[in-house]
């Protein structure tokens, strides 16, 4: 398995290439999260940091772990004719709309209902493995279900449910998102 200290120019044109990445968190105890990710909510910034926008959904578990312990892994699979795997490991941090990077880096993303952080990972290892073992599937589209819900919602829908449903992880750890 190849290991590298940052994004070459393949990993990023692989990267650019892919409809979905999967993001893995966990907090020093309790559950381990991974979570698929889609639409256009990820840039890599340079070889060695990523940002990605967190939408709403139905937990919040990857602020709550970043929270506890910074660790951070993102995975990039090929679901086509080429058989490949690409994992980005390091340490990442959650913004959030009250804090001083926000706007400059929600810049960097459409504007998307229900963007609730964004998180930045810095690299300090890629691997690149071969992906002979997942299966080919063709790609259709990125599904609207999210940004209707998000926008049936509104603004007031989308506090209700980040301070009913987003402020604690699965663990009972605070995920920062309405602290000050």
């Amino acid at each position: 398995m190849p290991k590298f200290d940052s994004l070459n120019d393949e990993h990023q044109h692989f990267i650019e290439r892919q409809h979905i990445f999967f993001v893995a968190t966990a907090a020093r105890e309790g559950k381990v999260n991974l979570a698929p990710k889609g639409m256009d909510s990820l840039r890599v910034i340079d070889a060695n940091r990523i940002i990605w926008l967190n939408l709403t959904g139905a937990e919040n578990e990857t602020a709550a772990h970043l929270a506890d312990s910074p660790r951070m892994t993102l995975m990039w699979c090929s679901f086509d004719r080429i058989p490949y795997i690409l994992r980005a490991y390091g340490d990442a941090v959650a913004i959030h709309q009250r804090d001083a990077a926000w706007d400059e880096l929600s810049s960097l993303f459409p504007p998307l209902p229900g963007a609730r952080q964004i998180l930045d990972l810095q690299i300090n290892l890629v691997l690149k493995s071969c992906g002979f073992g997942v299966p080919l599937f063709d790609f259709v589209g990125q599904r609207d279900t999210l940004m209707q819900w998000a926008e049936r919602k509104g603004e007031e829908g989308l506090m209700t449910h980040w301070k009913e449903r987003n402020q604690w992880s699965l663990d009972d750890q605070p995920t920062g998102l309405l602290s000050a």
